[in-house]
């Protein structure tokens, strides 16, 4: 028990540790060393059997005090001794469950169970992340540094600064605390509050903090100046007094860095993205979703939409999925898992399923969302689909000839895949039920055609193989060509079947719709015939190579037809749009009079210049250059011109603060007429032309200098020539 009681007490720290920094190795070593300190604290191996046969002796009446009696050998007990051991072993054998023996388990319990309480309410509200957003730096910050603008009078001695403070209030959401530091250096969440404060020694007149271009100033609160701003870009900023002598002094620049609050991760896992069940199928889709957020998720749900039907009829049904177990609310990561059941989707053969994980965070006012890829899943069709084709105003009803042939080209494919795992007669007999369905399509499809023929007695029942086929024939006759069924015959004397006789040319014959003709008598139009006409060509050959178990040379015959039953059929999908135009009424008072007085020409003209956004930048680089050689002074034209500069670089400088700060600091300066030295300026114009961003080529027009003499000669020479 002593041993249960060291356990308890160092499991405790061990698994906060473990709560806190997510390391078993740390979590191990606490729990060694707590383990020792306890050990050489409690002492399990002191209790020997005298202590504890003297505790049952002050504990337990009826052993009359002995006990010990019990740890003696028989051989050296008396025969009083002999007896009192035997009454003493009834006694201790009846009654010794009553004894208790001193411990502190229920301590150690508690103990345990409080240090893994405080580990999960830290995990639970992530406190340690707080702890290290409000760690304070190891840097020490440097005071705000003022120079005065006018350095012509340095007798006065300037106001000290003696207290500085600015606070970050992050954003509600967030669950981070408040930070107070002294360093003016802002990076902070977008959103969120800071705060200034800032006290000199001696009253002064005004403080103003400016800003890209702008001034907002301080008030006096308490002896010390304050101001408040929300974080809404990065930028720069520096603070700017006014003595009670009307001096004015400028701090340097201090870097404004926002962090934007990033849109949720979104992963799904357990699924391919596409999936596909047969009707007799358990149709069920099961996937676990990983969603991860810096600052908290709020909530997480699925989209998904159900289509039914093809072709023009297809209609759609969106519907809002939640997750088999709750999201909690604020956690940074979580692993959530669905089970979609088609069936209760009320999805029939023919539907398809498309569904995505869409996610937000908990920012405000506006979250930031996110989704995932799209997953797709269809119940495969068992029953001929149909769709309309157009004819004058009607609608027939034909089958769904694409999905057919595409399956054909998928079960051949199989075949070829499949070819060494079969047996010779396996392969044949499957390439010629392949065969058989190729005919069967094309059967089918030529009834639009108008070959009611095809339907006959020998198309029908002409599904023997050519090595099923009789070698003997009768004397007198020609042998039988055992292709003769499957091949095109043109130069045989059934060619006048396949091929149209020669006719007198009928000049009205191609304005008349013959009815007669089976090839007129359908809904297609000329295009559609044709097209249709190819691709039953396409399909005798590829039952042809079908039949002679050749499926590999069959492959490109069903392709071809696969396309040409795709133009087909979107091609009957075009004209459902014609059929909805409705054109604007014709102003008959207008109709073919001629007449154009109203109609007016447009013309427009463009200036196509691109503006410099860094002008200002490339005036302060040659500015720069005629101070350095000519020693001149600042005018008031030029710090106005530096001062726009500033502001150029200073939207350049929001992506990579740092690496423009210096030079926004000497052109914050010179723009305040504070003196800078001349290695400065050179520095300055330096940093400035590599500030500026390649000139792009752009082609001109190059304007030859000539003179009026070159003229008069070139004219001279046009005469004689």
């Amino acid at each position: 028990m002593l041993w249960l009681e060291v356990s308890l007490y160092a499991l405790g720290p061990a698994i906060l540790t473990y709560l806190l920094f997510f390391n078993v190795f740390w979590a191990i070593l606490v729990l060694l060393l707590v383990g020792s300190i306890i050990i050489l604290y409690i002492k399990p191996w002191k209790h020997s059997l005298e202590n504890i046969a003297s505790y049952i002796d002050v504990h337990l009446d009826a052993t009359e005090y002995s006990t010990g009696l019990l740890l003696e050998p028989k051989e050296k007990l008396s025969d009083i001794a002999r007896i009192q051991q035997n009454r003493v072993t009834t006694r201790l054998v009846e009654k010794l469950k009553t004894i208790k023996p001193p411990n502190h388990i229920v301590r150690g319990s508690i103990i345990l169970g409080s240090f893994i309480l405080v580990g999960l309410v830290i995990y639970q509200y992530q406190l340690m992340d707080r702890l290290q957003w409000s760690q304070p730096s190891n840097v020490t910050p440097e005071a705000i540094v003022f120079k005065p603008t006018d350095t012509t009078s340095t007798a006065v001695q300037p106001p000290k600064l003696i207290r500085q403070q600015l606070t970050i209030n992050y954003p509600n959401y967030t669950q981070v605390p408040s930070v107070e530091t002294s360093s003016m250096d802002i990076k902070a969440v977008e959103g969120s509050r800071v705060s200034w404060k800032i006290q000199f020694d001696k009253e002064i007149k005004h403080v103003t903090m400016e800003s890209m271009g702008n001034s907002y100033p301080l008030e006096l609160t308490d002896e010390a100046y304050t101001g408040a701003s929300a974080l809404t870009t990065a930028g720069f900023y520096n603070f700017k007094f006014t003595d009670l002598q009307d001096r004015s002094y400028v701090s340097e620049l201090y870097a404004i860095e926002v962090i934007k609050d990033k849109s949720p991760s979104v992963e799904i896992k357990g699924i391919q993205q596409f999936t596909s069940f047969d009707f007799n199928e358990d149709k069920k889709l099961s996937f676990n979703t990983l969603i991860t957020d810096d600052f908290g998720i709020a909530d997480a749900y699925i989209i998904a939409t159900v289509s039914k039907g093809s072709g023009e009829s297809v209609k759609f049904r969106e519907e809002k999925l939640n997750f088999n177990s709750k999201i909690p609310k604020g956690s940074k990561n979580t692993n959530l898992f669905k089970n979609i059941n088609l069936d209760q989707m009320k999805m029939e053969p023919g539907d398809e399923l498309y569904f995505y994980v869409e996610a937000l965070d908990r920012k405000r006012p506006k979250p930031n969302t996110a989704r995932s890829e799209t997953f797709f899943a269809v119940i495969k069709d068992t029953v001929s689909d149909t769709f309309a084709v157009e004819g004058t105003m009607g609608v027939d009803l034909m089958p769904d000839y694409f999905r057919s042939q595409r399956q054909l080209i998928i079960d051949t494919e199989k075949l070829l895949k499949d070819k060494p795992k079969l047996t010779t007669q396996e392969y044949k007999s499957k390439s010629n039920e392949l065969g058989f369905d190729q005919k069967v399509l094309r059967l089918k499809y030529a009834e639009f055609m108008g070959d009611e023929s095809e339907f006959g007695g020998t198309a029908e029942g002409d599904v023997e193989t050519p090595d099923h086929e009789e070698d003997h024939h009768e004397e007198g006759h020609e042998e039988e060509d055992p292709l003769a069924k499957y091949t095109h015959a043109h130069d045989s004397e059934n060619e006048h079947n396949l091929v149209e006789e020669e006719k007198k040319e009928d000049p009205l014959e191609e304005y008349l719709h013959n009815h007669e003709d089976p090839e007129e008598s359908t809904l297609f139009t000329q295009s559609l015939k044709s097209k249709l006409r190819q691709a039953l060509n396409e399909m005798w050959d590829a039952e042809l190579y079908l039949r002679l178990y050749t499926p590999e040379k069959s492959l490109p015959y069903q392709y071809r037809a696969l396309k040409l039953i795709q133009e087909i059929k979107n091609s009957a999908r075009i004209y459902v749009h014609r059929i909805g135009f409705d054109p604007p009424p014709i102003k008959e008072e207008k109709r073919l009079t001629g007449e154009i007085d109203e109609v007016s020409s447009y013309n427009k003209s463009a200036d196509l210049e691109q503006e410099d956004i860094y002008l200002s930048i490339r005036l302060s680089v040659a500015r720069l250059e005629q101070l350095i050689v000519e020693e001149s002074k600042i005018t008031n034209e030029d710090k106005q011109l530096f001062k726009q500069a500033g502001n150029e670089l200073a939207t350049k400088a929001i992506e990579n603060p740092g690496q423009y700060l210096e030079t926004l600091q000497q052109l914050k300066w010179i723009s305040e007429d504070i003196a800078v030295p001349y290695e400065a300026l050179v520095a300055l114009q330096k940093s400035l032309y590599v500030a500026l961003p390649a000139l792009q080529p752009n082609a001109f027009k190059k304007k030859k200098q000539t003179s009026e003499i070159n003229e008069f000669l070139l004219k001279e020479l046009e005469i004689n020539d």
